[in-house]
């Protein structure tokens, strides 16, 4: 293996400390060397040789740091990339890339001016569910697909403490660039662009600014309907994928783990990392003979968010293409901007 990549984080707040310095700290292809903690000093709580910078010039003016990931607020995302990159950096940037796709397009072409590689951190292509659904999928025991729901639903009454967020105006907020990222990348992961989409927005929790909730029906050749659906008053439990076919259906709930063990401690290490329970196994409903029923239990794949940065260590030394494209997160963009 050629040398680590070195890597600085942007922030230590939640995402910070979950899904990225977990990973960094423990991949044998990077070394974790720096994160910018503006205000209050943690970091060093769990990774005793870190430097811990005041400020983010002072992390871009560290000559041997090769990756930045920008992991700030969603409305500095286009901001600090640009940053980065001009400081010659290579960037991992958090969804969502940008709030329109002109920001996108500036973003990638810098990147190729400077020779630098781009690459969006889209995490749910690797969680549990979204694993065992594309492989029922591609095993093509459901038939010729009918529909494809996929939800990411919340029951939270009160307005978020992060304003970017929750307020009007702000570039790249609201629940639909928050979780709408997410489904959006798993339906272009899975089927690519659509034919065409609609798309209905709605605000439902007292004081909101911003609508909480969003449903997406995207068109598909061969008469392919996908829905994309989450909201933050949704109190019933929904299952996250739901696939029927001419042949079949599959159900599964959103359970996976990982989110939960990394806040808990856990490193990508350990053994039971991403292994989802026993009892949340997906359900395959296929019809046979005189259209009798058949049921079985689809084990979950196990999630592993490391994947993204095994991705990220061969796009930059070995040159190749990481898997989320700039054409996906170009597509991704005219349904969020829409």
């Amino acid at each position: 293996m050629a040398a680590p990549i070195v890597t600085g984080l942007m922030a230590y707040g939640m995402s910070g400390r979950i899904f990225h310095a977990p990973f960094i700290s423990t991949n044998p292809g990077f070394k974790l060397k720096a994160i910018v903690e503006r205000s209050q000093k943690k970091a060093a709580d769990i990774y005793p040789d870190i430097i811990s910078y005041n400020n983010i010039d002072e992390l871009l003016n560290d000559d041997e740091i090769e990756l930045v990931i920008v992991n700030t607020p969603s409305n500095l995302h286009f901001e600090h990339a640009m940053m980065a990159m001009k400081a010659g950096k290579h960037v991992l940037l958090e969804k969502p890339a940008a709030a329109t796709s002109a920001q996108v397009k500036e973003l990638f072409d810098t990147a190729r001016k400077l020779n630098k590689h781009l690459m969006v951190y889209q995490n749910r292509r690797y969680d549990s569910g979204f694993l065992s659904t594309k492989e029922v999928i591609e095993s093509g025991r459901l038939g010729n697909l009918i529909e494809v729901t996929f939800r990411m639903d919340r029951y939270k009454t009160a307005i978020g403490v992060k304003s970017f967020k929750e307020t009007k105006g702000v570039p790249a907020g609201g629940l639909v660039y928050d979780l709408g990222a997410h489904l959006i990348d798993n339906t272009i992961a899975l089927f690519g662009k659509p034919i065409s989409f609609h798309k209905t927005t709605g605000i439902y929790r007292e004081g909101s600014e911003v609508p909480d909730y969003f449903h997406y029906h995207l068109i598909y050749p061969n008469q392919l309907n996908v829905y994309l659906t989450s909201g933050l008053q949704i109190a019933g439990d929904t299952p996250g994928f739901w696939i029927n076919g001419t042949l079949g259906s599959f159900i599964k709930n959103r359970t996976d783990v990982q989110e939960a063990q990394l806040d808990r401690g856990m490193m990508p290490t350990d053994p039971a990392y991403g292994i989802e329970p026993a009892g949340n196994e997906g359900q395959l409903i296929t019809a046979g003979v005189d259209n009798q029923k058949s049921t079985e239990a689809v084990p979950s794949q196990k999630g592993d968010y490391n994947e993204i940065f095994n991705a990220v260590y061969h796009t930059i030394r070995d040159n190749a293409l990481f898997p989320v494209t700039e054409e996906h997160i170009a597509w991704q963009l005219e349904l969020l901007e829409a």
